[in-house]
């Protein structure tokens, strides 16, 4: 039983509680988003033509941000991140509406989604 709830106090201690939730936004990388908020698109200043595919091919975290300005890991536990990003890059700098369950960080400082469906919204 102590060991019961010695596993139940972590798993609590992770972060809040998921809720489902539809979020619209631009799908970007996140390391190059997080270095020039202008990197929304698929070219990224002395980066490349396809900076943003690229990096999202390789695995690296891609992010939703929102038009109020939310960003949301799109983390690989949902459906779409599955191997490296496959479903998400040819998505990358096109306005999307995931849907999925929506968690924070335990320290509150990172949100995430667990996403599970994608819909085209514009190129």
């Amino acid at each position: 039983m102590k060991v019961f709830l010695t596993i139940a106090a972590m798993v609590l201690g992770l972060g809040a509680a998921a809720s489902a939730a539809e979020l619209t936004g631009v799908l970007v990388d996140k390391a190059c988003y997080t270095k020039d908020k202008a990197n929304t698109s698929n070219a990224h200043k002395d980066m490349g033509e396809s900076c943003a595919q690229a990096c999202a091919k390789k695995g690296a975290t891609v992010a939703l941000v929102t038009d109020k300005g939310d960003v949301y890991d799109v983390m690989t536990m949902g459906s779409l991140a599955g191997e490296n990003n496959a479903k998400l890059v040819p998505h990358m700098s096109h306005t999307v509406t995931l849907t999925g369950d929506v968690v924070d960080s335990a320290d509150k400082k990172t949100k995430m989604i667990h996403a599970t469906a994608l819909k085209m919204i514009s190129k």
